[in-house]
């Protein structure tokens, strides 16, 4: 059985085509409703380094947290920043997908694809109608 763990907010548009795409490919992912159970400070920082990024990549900036505590300024060491994260989890970046093949922050959503072990079963088409998979199941260039 294939596991995907998929960091996730139902109420973003990205997370959830995602989510459809990661269910396209025939595996129903471990969800980690991030918002309601923030990682640790660890899993945050296994996050980060799995995916091979900075903290700062993985901070959400268009959120008031991020306005309101002046995170712009880049005056904030990582410690920091993952303090914040932590403390308000709507500025941590969404959505995060854990598979065997990678860590990816998945925006845009498509990127799950280069993680996913299993091959995608049929046609996709984003929320917004983006066809993004065939009906045989290969990924559509854009």
């Amino acid at each position: 059985m294939t596991e995907i763990t998929l960091y996730h907010n139902p109420a973003c548009e990205t997370s959830r085509n995602t989510l459809a795409l990661i269910r396209n490919s025939g595996v129903e992912p471990a969800i980690i409703l991030y918002l309601e159970m923030p990682p640790t400070r660890d899993a945050l920082k296994k996050l980060i380094a799995d995916m091979g990024i900075s903290v700062d990549k993985l901070l959400r900036k268009n959120t008031e947290p991020y306005t309101k505590m002046g995170l712009a300024a880049g005056r904030f060491s990582d410690d920091q920043l993952l303090d914040a994260m932590l403390a308000y989890p709507i500025l941590i970046n969404r959505p995060v997908v854990v598979t065997s093949l990678g860590t990816r922050l998945c925006r845009p959503s498509e990127r799950v694809l280069d993680i996913l072990p299993s091959p995608q079963r049929g046609a996709f088409a984003k929320e917004d109608g983006e066809v993004v998979i065939d009906e045989r199941g290969n990924r559509v260039s854009q």
